[in-house]
């Protein structure tokens, strides 16, 4: 290192409540996240490694390690430890070539670009699946490594991986900006105010509810899920790995879509969150009209703003909360009145302070999932038919992304383990949605995700000719 990674002594945290619920359920392979860039000119790796440094310097959580309390077994993050967590590894033309072989060799993989299958793998690579191992006990865990591709064709792959005790969708997002300032050199830096579970932070009152509410709201959550409908599985047996597939939109389909949602005072998450509905709905229709179907859709909200003290969206960690919601759908259902009908549902949670109130709730019956397979349809461990994010990630290109050559990015995190069958991470760049859609394989295949992904855009560009109608 260049400079000394902290100011401060080695301190121990223990976990969060929802902390501790992603040391588990990452352990199973669900909460890996990875941003991946493609860029295109030739990175100067000196350069990067020093930015990474600086990044790391600005933020206790990305210079923390996993350990088990030894005393008592517990896992807890060691803040500030005496070796910095971040390994730069450098792989080489040779190796990436090998290595993106082996993943072409697999089923439908030929037809994935390089970043596609270099994302997909760093989804799956993880070092957290052991929670019991030796290395967790004794020395700690990274929270966070960083990997450098030589893809062909003179390009380049910039990979972090993280852990999601320490990373939401929020930190990755300006984990990327800080990265693109650092490797231009700009001045300043963002220094966190310090480094809690999300708990720790909710406005007094907030989360208060009677042991009445507790076991009413378990119950029904719980009944529910047992109704729930699950896309059709293919392969419930064999061992589970993340795949992605990409929903894409051109700037003038992004634009009618959210001007529908703007007309309507909702947001893209509604109506992502209704053409998913309608194309699973639509993928199980046989003979059956009017046949009801009940689905659960689970919004992550970014609770920064209403922490206290409130947040910055620089400050690392998971301060992102679940509102689980439940819809029945008859296959008659207007994309427009589907989307506003799920978008109000997820917000009159939110004004009631369910995002808070449920957390608890939430987290023990994930918590249950996950020791507890057989209690979900064919031990799926699928909480959900899809998770979509309130708001989506809005990106314009500018002279950061020229100088670094930045070609390409991708950003999620895997839910192989416990999940929804669909994970939706959208962004908005430069004027145009697109969407990293993130699935467990081979409970569902690759076919048949992108054969939903079809279907969704047709209800989506069927509600933009309801739209076109409107406007005439």
């Amino acid at each position: 290192m260049s400079e000394t990674p902290s100011k401060f002594e080695s301190k121990t945290r223990a976990l969060g409540g929802t902390e501790q619920n992603w040391f588990k359920a990452v352990a199973g392979g669900t909460g890996i996240t990875a941003l991946a860039l493609q860029i295109s000119n030739e990175p100067n790796i000196s350069l990067f490694k020093k930015s990474l440094e600086k990044i790391q310097n600005d933020h206790p959580s990305l210079n923390s390690m996993l350990h088990k309390n030894t005393s008592n077994g517990s896992p807890c993050f060691i803040i500030n430890p005496p070796i910095p967590s971040i390994r730069l590894n450098i792989v080489t033309e040779s190796k990436t070539s090998e290595l993106l072989r082996t993943l072409m060799s697999h089923g439908s993989n030929e037809s994935v670009s390089p970043l596609h299958l270099i994302l997909e793998h760093e989804l799956n690579t993880n070092e957290w699946s052991d929670t019991t191992g030796h290395s967790l006990c004794m020395g700690g865990v990274p929270l966070w490594y960083a990997n450098a591709y030589t893809l062909p064709d003179h390009k380049w792959a910039l990979v972090f991986r993280l852990h999601a005790g320490i990373c939401d969708r929020t930190t990755a997002v300006s984990l990327l900006k800080e990265l693109k300032e650092a490797m231009r050199e700009k001045e300043g830096g963002y220094k966190e105010k310090g480094n809690m579970g999300i708990e720790e932070l909710i406005p007094s009152g907030k989360a208060k509810k009677t042991l009445w509410s507790h076991g009413k709201d378990m119950m029904a959550y719980s009944l529910n899920s047992v109704r729930f409908t699950n896309l059709k599985f293919k392969d419930v047996k064999s061992p589970r790995r993340s795949e992605v597939v990409r929903l894409k939109m051109n700037t003038q389909e992004t634009h009618m879509l959210l001007t529908g949602c703007k007309v309507r005072g909702i947001k893209l998450c509604g109506v992502l969150a209704a053409a998913t509905l309608l194309a699973a709905y639509s993928s199980k229709r046989n003979s059956s009209n009017n046949h009801r179907r009940k689905y659960g859709v689970i919004f992550l909200n970014d609770c920064r703003s209403y922490l206290q003290p409130s947040l910055s969206i620089h400050e690392f960690g998971f301060y992102h909360s679940a509102i689980l919601t439940s819809h029945e759908v008859k296959g008659e259902e207007t994309l427009w009145k589907l989307a506003t009908m799920i978008y109000m549902a997820f917000l009159n949670s939110k004004n009631n302070n369910k995002h808070f109130s449920d957390m608890g709730d939430l987290n023990f019956l994930m918590s249950k999932a996950i020791d507890n397979p057989s209690l979900t349809p064919s031990s799926s461990l699928r909480t959900s038919l899809v998770t979509v994010f309130e708001d989506p990630v809005i990106e314009t290109s500018g002279d950061d992304e020229r100088e670094l050559g930045l070609d390409d990015y991708i950003g999620c995190a895997s839910a192989h383990g416990v999940g929804p069958s669909i994970a939706i991470f959208d962004t908005i760049r430069d004027g145009q949605l697109d969407c990293a859609c993130v699935y467990p394989a081979p409970l569902h295949s690759r076919e048949q995700m992108q054969e939903l992904l079809v279907n969704m855009k047709i209800k989506l560009l069927e509600g933009f000719k309801m739209e076109e109608k409107l406007e005439i």
